[in-house]
């Protein structure tokens, strides 16, 4: 007998993944719940496990094709029914294949599809299929791998004039390419990264990552009406109290950034302005308030921007967030996030002054409605008791969904938030609790 499995919605609207790594070749006895490939979707790397016990027939695609969801990724014999009875079976009764649905508890949390072969179903694989006559008529459309389908249409190419060589007459990438070859107006070939002849210019795919951040981007500033506030706060209580609990902690081997201050500070605020905490609802026309405090740290890593989210981040201490954000960022470094790791956030930050810059104007992580940005913290001359003195200066920024927030809340949740960062014993006297 044999199942089609194909490649699941693994996350919240996943479209699609490309193919990192196999685990496994054609022929080879695998069990339920044994990886099967590396894939690249959405902003993380996972690992997808077979559904079933068996002997892999197919596998499509190759490493750096993309796959879409709902597409063939494996195709398994399981032990009852051998080849060549299938294949008597299904020239006396022919059948269509059957659906069912993978249960997520069968293996890992990966839900999909998978056709199973009925009694006299004959799904081949290999080089045992028999290819279909190129002067039969094409009643349907024409059987193709995702890798083929989605080179023909970049290309321009109708699918329904290549002729199948791989199984049951599918259409293959080499198909498309011989296509091609035959066609003086065509010239196909695969996406790679690659200098022009001039050597002015190079082209170079975009990343699962990078499609994801663009599409993300874009449906934020589409989907909410953009409003920004720039201000400066002076944190010189702040700079010398983290410095002498780093010095306290220090024989433990921990050591905080200023980033667990802000968090603590923003997580106490939110609770006095639940609106900064919601979700806008227009398709049914209502507001969902959030009773939990997710908030997302923006990290910057060499395939691109990811949000890892710190889970009810209100109830954790300054040294436990500390610990949650070295984890989050040596993960998000090793491509390790996890997809729970994106979820369910309500709130973001952005540190662009960890890399240089002053003021930003963050973009908000949709469907939230905001997020604060960080610059660098700099020394600046300052009038303090009636005198010039050095003050320890950081600048921040925030974005909210004007269509929800005011402008007068959004400023009356800064003054809260910089009155925390401004004297730091405020925090620690709802250190690991709540106000």
């Amino acid at each position: 007998m044999r199942y089609i499995f194909k490649f699941p919605d693994i996350g919240e609207g996943l479209e699609e993944g490309k193919i990192i790594e196999w685990y496994v070749k054609k022929g080879q006895s695998i069990e339920s719940g044994d990886a099967l490939v590396k894939m690249e979707t959405d902003k993380v790397v996972t690992d997808i496990p077979s559904p079933k016990s068996g002997i892999l027939a197919v596998l499509y695609g190759g490493v750096g094709d993309t796959v879409k969801v709902g597409s063939a990724l494996v195709e398994i014999d399981i032990p009852g029914v051998e080849g060549e009875a299938a294949v008597a079976q299904a020239q006396d009764k022919p059948e269509a294949p059957s659906q069912e649905t993978v249960d997520e508890k069968d293996f890992a949390g990966v839900v999909g599809t998978m056709e199973i072969a009925g009694d006299g179903a004959y799904l081949p694989s290999g080089d045992e299929g028999r290819p279909v006559k190129s002067d039969a008529p094409k009643t349907r459309k024409a059987l193709a791998t995702p890798v083929a389908r989605a080179m023909a249409k970049d290309y321009g190419i109708d699918i329904n004039e290549v002729t199948g060589t791989g199984p049951a007459g599918r259409i293959m990438k080499k198909d498309i390419e011989g296509h091609s070859k035959s066609s003086a107006s065509v010239n196909i070939h695969v996406p790679m990264p690659k200098a022009s002849a001039e050597g002015r210019t190079r082209i170079e795919p975009l990343s699962q990552i990078r499609k994801t951040i663009a599409k993300n981007m874009l449906r934020s500033k589409q989907s909410t009406a953009h409003m920004s506030i720039m201000d400066e706060v002076e944190v010189s209580a702040l700079v010398e109290g983290r410095a002498r609990l780093n010095e306290a902690l220090a024989e433990q081997g921990i050591r905080l950034s200023y980033l667990p201050f802000i968090i603590k500070a923003i997580t106490l605020a939110l609770k006095d302005h639940p609106i900064l905490n919601a979700e806008l609802d227009m398709e049914n026309e209502r507001i969902i308030y959030k009773n939990f405090y997710n908030i997302g740290i923006a990290m910057d890593t060499p395939e691109g921007l990811v949000v890892p989210i710190i889970k009810d981040a209100d109830r954790k201490s300054l040294i436990e967030l500390a610990s949650d954000i070295k984890d989050l960022m040596s993960r998000s470094q090793e491509r390790k996030l996890t997809l729970d790791d994106l979820r369910d956030g309500t709130f973001s930050i952005t540190s662009y002054g960890s890399i240089g810059g002053y003021f930003g104007v963050p973009v908000i992580a949709y469907p939230q409605v905001a997020i604060f940005g960080i610059g660098r913290l700099t020394e600046k001359p300052i009038v303090k008791n009636h005198e010039l003195a050095i003050g320890q200066i950081l600048p921040i920024s925030m974005s909210v969904d004007h269509r929800i927030v005011d402008g007068a809340e959004v400023s009356r949740f800064l003054n809260q938030v910089l009155a925390y960062l401004k004297e730091p014993l405020l925090l620690l006297a709802y250190e690991g609790g709540t106000q």
